[in-house]
């Protein structure tokens, strides 16, 4: 780092940028590991239910069939991508509060919702294309 005007008190904005760097990316991983974990436990079972009659049991979305949990959860993923970029470029509030807070608040919003919403979109995604009749 450069301080090319020598004024010390830049020094505060600069730290204040990069925790919010840190918290925003912090927010989209955390968001990211626990959308992946709903979106497997959304395909596997409907994928290989066929194959493992016991993995009928956990498939409690009830897709319409291995092909439509496929393709409902790569359409998801596209529009999920597309849909994070505002935030990525926002990036996340940063407050001056404990780490614990910070964490216990990141894990409610973005874990929480990144198990959530998957579970709503790819069935969502599934019933449109099981309505246009495209699976």
């Amino acid at each position: 780092m450069v301080d090319l005007d020598s004024n010390p008190t830049k020094l505060i904005e600069v730290v204040e940028v990069g925790k919010q760097m840190l918290i925003t990316r912090g927010s989209l991983t955390t968001f990211s590991i626990a959308n992946d974990v709903a979106k497997y436990f959304a395909i596997i079972p409907a994928a290989f239910a066929s194959t493992y009659p016991q993995l009928n049991t956990l498939n409690i979305m009830h897709l319409a069939s291995p092909d439509s949990a496929i393709l409902s959860a790569v359409i998801f993923n596209a529009l999920i991508i597309i849909a994070l970029i505002p935030l990525a470029l926002r990036g996340v509030r940063y407050r001056p509060v404990g780490a614990e807070a910070l964490l216990r608040r990141n894990l409610l919003i973005y874990g929480l919702g990144g198990v959530i919403v998957p579970f709503i979109g790819i069935k969502l995604i599934d019933l449109v294309l099981v309505a246009l009749h495209l699976i």
